[in-house]
């Protein structure tokens, strides 16, 4: 056989596809595929590299030979370099060398590869993503854990310092590893479902995974494609959904990578005004090249078919949205009608979420979005991007803020606490408490909180209580659920021996009790996004600084009523009920078990007949120090 045999797996209609923008399962065609020709084993290699005056593969079967297997241009205009290699099979090592019209000549990796090489080396390897999945019953019914009725409660890891191996603290766990050990604890602590910081492919380990080089590609830090599935798999059989991390927004410079893949800007906006990050010094796509958008759509589709990923949630979804993001005046160019949004990418936004949610309408999308942009979280046919859910950043703000004032000076910042019920139900939320919040001299969520000890994590058990009362969905960054003293370091493992103290083992109890009442109680979760589950008894409370108010679900049995202390003053007061009965108290996180002061309300309370809150029955109650109350009817 020929060095380079002609072989497609393009047809003319595929190549249409891709040209148009409307090419989404661009993975089964492009990159590296081991197949067989003329009953030889070998590899076939396909590229778009438009702008090169030609393209060959070096590798380790050939020395790096720039010379040894040139690719053939397609024919049809295409950009498309592709060919056969007899004998070359999975776990070779090779790059693209592309000489472009310029006369440049580049060493490039993959950018459809499925593995790479791990970092600092960047050559891609030949592999598959075949794998015996054993996760049916999570697949059959997942409509179900994903619905935006259930209850949707995230731990966000990275993978690379969740823990580390005691004995070699500087070797990442693989993902094997990590299947015998995450897993069980994400389960033991009652969240529904997980993020991943981005496990694609990266260059640099300090980008947390957010500078992607390799977007087809699970992180070989961790182990192969095969083991990632493993622990996805894992997760699935226990009952709890994976979400991952993706960054459409923005890729690095590196020269092996997508960064003027061909001597010309082929993925990037070649205006720096709307090509260049200033931020993160990163580059961002043509989101007006029909190309880009089949490839970024076509990775979206990726990883929820060959990886059973049941969410994304996409990164930065602001700096697409604006073309003057985080840009000086001068610094940017107005759209056609003279405004700031950035067309194309609002145009590739909704056709990415109507895509998703065609091929798997039982995952989620969900957008990292801090502006007022409306309806992320809505519709195309109303208007709206298209996403399943938003991250409440304006609420994450506000409830920081409020939290770290001195609960004396509480009463003159009450409206940032009551501040975002305004806004509540104009999108699909999510609360956040995330990597962001503790790095970069934020300090830990412990030690957001004002005061003592004794304080800081009544206020922080407090906060979560607030958090798992409010309409939306939750998601709790690792560490924050027991209360880790440091900033997070993605450097070393958390600091998993402060469980240990009776203090930490407080939060983590009250983290897993609230994940546990959110799953239970439907008045938590059911109407989640709509302003008839939720109602404020007392919001006016600035005095005092006291919350109350009422959750409700589709059955007005399941109603509970909450009430929020937040000073370290021990109350009686009287609150109002929505109807005749017991109330029983079902969370007090002033327990002394979550390492409270065991102030409370032992008893079930019988409602009288005394108006109060605007309802015919009330109850008096306790309200212990710096602690947030469930109390649902019972009997």
């Amino acid at each position: 056989m020929k060095p380079v045999e002609v072989y497609s797996r393009f047809t003319s209609y595929d190549v249409d596809l891709f040209r148009s923008g409307k090419h989404f399962k661009l993975y089964e065609k492009f990159g590296s595929h081991v197949v067989e020709l003329n009953g030889v084993v070998g590899t076939y290699f396909a590229v778009w590299a438009p702008n090169a005056q030609c393209v060959s593969v070096i590798g380790d079967f050939n020395g790096w030979n720039r010379g040894a297997h040139n690719l053939y241009v397609r024919w049809d205009g295409s950009g498309i370099w592709e060919g056969y290699i007899p004998n070359v099979g999975n776990g070779h090592v090779y790059k693209y060398f592309i000489k472009s019209t310029s006369g440049e000549e580049l060493e490039k990796s993959d950018p459809f590869a499925l593995r790479w090489e791990e970092p600092p080396r960047t050559a891609s390897i030949v592999a598959d993503t075949y794998y015996e999945w054993n996760d049916g019953n999570w697949m059959t019914n997942r409509h179900k854990n994903n619905s935006l009725n259930a209850p949707y409660s995230v731990y966000e890891v990275h993978l690379g310092s969740w823990a580390r191996n005691l004995e070699s603290p500087d070797d990442f766990y693989t993902y094997e590893q990590l299947a015998d050990k995450l897993v069980p604890y994400v389960k033991d602590m009652g969240f529904t479902h997980v993020e991943f910081m981005p496990i694609m492919e990266h260059p640099y380990y300090p980008s947390w995974g957010y500078q992607v080089s390799g977007y087809f590609a699970a992180s070989s830090r961790y182990g192969t494609p095969q083991q990632l599935m493993k622990l996805i798999e894992r997760f699935h059989q226990e009952g709890i959904g994976v979400i991952l991390d993706w960054v459409p927004s923005h890729f690095p410079g590196d020269i092996h990578a997508l960064y003027r893949f061909d001597g010309t800007h082929l993925y990037e906006h070649a205006d720096t005004r709307k090509g260049f990050h200033p931020d993160w010094k990163s580059y961002i796509f043509n989101y007006g090249r029909n190309e880009v958008r089949a490839f970024l759509i076509s990775n979206a589709l990726f990883w929820l078919e060959r990886y059973h990923a049941d969410g994304l949630r996409v990164d930065a979804v602001a700096s697409m949205l604006y073309l003057d993001y985080s840009r000086n005046h001068g610094e940017w160019e107005p759209n056609v009608f003279g405004g700031n949004e950035n067309l194309e990418a609002i145009s590739f936004l909704k056709e990415f979420n109507q895509t998703v949610y065609a091929h798997f309408p039982d995952v989620q999308t969900i957008a990292e979005e801090s502006t007022s942009f409306t309806g992320v979280s809505r519709p195309l046919y109303n208007g709206g991007l298209g996403f399943g859910m938003k991250w409440m950043m304006g609420w994450m703000h506000d409830t920081l803020k409020y939290f770290s004032e001195d609960s004396i000076h509480r009463k003159y910042h009450h409206n940032k606490i009551t501040f975002s019920m305004i806004y509540a139900f104009t999108e699909n939320f999510m609360l956040p408490f995330s990597h962001d919040e503790v790095v970069y001299g934020k300090g830990s969520m412990l030690r957001k909180m004002p005061g003592d000890e004794w304080r800081q994590f009544a206020n922080l058990r407090l906060m979560y209580g607030y958090m798992f009362s409010h309409p939306g969905t939750k998601l709790l960054f690792m560490g924050a659920e027991f209360g880790q003293g440091d900033e997070w370091n993605f450097q070393h493992s958390l600091q998993w021996h402060v469980l240990e103290y009776p203090n930490h083992i407080g939060i983590k109890e009250t983290v897993k009790e609230l994940n546990h009442l959110y799953r239970s109680e439907p008045a938590l979760y059911e109407r989640a996004f709509d302003a008839s589950g939720f109602e404020w008894l007392d919001g006016g409370n600035a005095n005092d600084s006291v919350l109350v108010y009422l959750r409700k679900g589709n059955n007005p049995a399941d109603d509970i009523v909450v009430v929020l202390n937040m000073t370290p003053v021990i109350r009686h007061q009287r609150i109002g009920v929505p109807a005749a009965g017991n109330w029983q108290q079902i969370l007090n996180t002033d327990e002394k078990k979550y390492w409270g002061s065991g102030v409370g309300n032992a008893h079930a309370i019988k409602s009288d007949n005394e108006k109060w809150h605007g309802k015919a029955q009330s109850i008096q109650v306790t309200l212990p120090p710096l602690a947030a109350l469930y109390f649902k009817r019972v009997g």
